[in-house]
């Protein structure tokens, strides 16, 4: 299922992707895709990667942003877009569950470029 209209995806879709991804996570754990973005992001937050884990396993149906979207870097499963306040930043975080019987991928987790829209919240405000 591709899907790239914002407002198309259900409370129930979404936790059923986010219970999806954390299970798969448990059992394969998750691989965070090395961009120079990500890896400043750390810095600039202050965070080591086991909270950046910690932020992940905590994303609710109400930090979706967008998505399913086509995954452009490794074509095997669809993208999601999250938003989640880490130290007063709002954090993009793009997931996929990833190949069939391997780790879950996260794509980008950095302060977000531009603001971000949250579909499923009755206020679009990042919390």
């Amino acid at each position: 299922m591709f899907c790239f209209a914002l407002d198309t995806m259900t409370q129930e879709e979404v936790e059923k992707f986010l219970g999806d991804f954390k299970v798969k996570k448990r059992v394969w754990g998750i691989v965070f895709y090395n961009r120079p973005k990500n890896n400043q992001a750390l810095a600039d937050l202050g965070i080591i990667g086991s909270f950046r884990e910690k932020v992940i396993d905590d994303l609710h149906f109400t930090d979706y942003s967008e998505g399913p979207l086509e995954d452009e870097f490794f074509g095997k499963s669809e993208m999601w877009v999250f938003g989640k306040e880490v130290k007063d930043l709002e954090v993009y975080i793009k997931i996929t569950m990833g190949n069939r019987d391997n780790s879950t991928i996260c794509i980008s987790f950095h302060p977000s470029e531009r603001a971000m829209t949250y579909p499923l919240r009755e206020n679009t405000k990042n919390k």
